[in-house]
């Protein structure tokens, strides 16, 4: 199998050698539909998220210190890219979804609340040169349709094992060979207690390759942010926060070229999309 670079390139629909003079290393231009095949996957993934209760939201993507802090980024990611009057691009929509509920005390009958958004994201620390990371895989900057949940403390396990499920059932939408892991300790995140990652078999590189995880940040990022509830007993507790990717765009677009590409260079598009691209079924030249 060829790899999504090699695909592209020779469908005439990814480009990185202007796209590294025009915005730097680790950066990509799709064209055509393989553009139309970004958009579609984000659409539908959000209309994923929305039979699933989650509500669509639209935030800017330039957060304060303060935000950064509340969701853990902060102090850990300080060199990450930051504007010259002290406003940092987000490297995900979970740090302006779960900060909504900052400095507020909600009634325990408005929870679970659950948010979803589609942004561009900001990553500073894509990591090091090397044949893995060629191509679309560790980008500078990417897009992702990001899962947000706030619970009460009770409920924050079956909301995580919810969120989990979801993710599942997405890529199985897709039909893409996938698998679900649970992170070691020393692997864990510090604001998560618990967090799953579901990777996507990848032809070209004979491994499975990680597209999405999920987390329960129990209540580390709540009193960051000092979000809390008033329980059914009347006292002021701490949320539990949960956040998890629905689809990081460009992975999910490597997934699909490698897994369904054929001997003549085509690209199946999967199903469930092909009303997202106006009935085509197929990428081709």
């Amino acid at each position: 199998p060829k790899a999504h670079y090699e695909l592209g390139e020779e469908l005439n629909m990814i480009d990185f050698e202007q796209a590294a003079y025009l915005f730097g290393s680790r950066s990509s231009i799709l064209f055509r539909d393989l553009a139309k095949l970004e958009r579609a996957i984000s659409n539908y993934a959000l209309d994923f998220a929305e039979k699933y209760g989650y509500t669509e939201t639209s935030m800017p993507p330039l957060v304060k210190d303060v935000a950064m802090f509340g969701t853990g980024q902060l102090p850990k990611f300080e060199n990450t890219f930051k504007t010259t009057d002290g406003l940092y691009l987000a490297g995900t929509s979970e740090i302006m979804m779960t900060n909504w509920i900052a400095n507020k005390i909600l009634k325990e009958e408005e929870l679970p609340l659950r948010f979803t958004a589609y942004t561009s994201c900001f990553r500073s620390e894509a990591g090091s040169a090397g044949k893995d990371v060629r191509g679309m895989l560790r980008q500078f900057h990417f897009k992702k349709v990001e899962l947000v949940s706030i619970t009460t403390q009770d409920k924050s396990k079956e909301e995580h094992e919810r969120m989990c499920q979801i993710e599942s059932e997405i890529l199985k939408s897709f039909k893409l060979p996938y698998q679900t892991l649970i992170l070691a300790c020393g692997d864990t995140g510090i604001a998560s207690s618990k967090t799953y990652d579901h990777e996507c078999w990848m032809p070209a590189q004979n491994k499975y390759r990680e597209v999405m995880s999920c987390s329960n940040c129990w209540d580390y990022q709540a009193r960051r942010m000092n979000g809390r509830y008033r329980n059914k007993d009347g006292k002021v507790v701490y949320c539990h926060t949960l956040n998890g990717t629905l689809v990081a765009v460009g992975r999910i677009i490597i997934a699909i070229m490698e897994n369904f590409q054929t001997k003549d260079g085509t690209i199946i598009i999967p199903e469930v999309l092909v009303p997202y691209m106006n009935g085509q079924t197929v990428i081709k030249k």
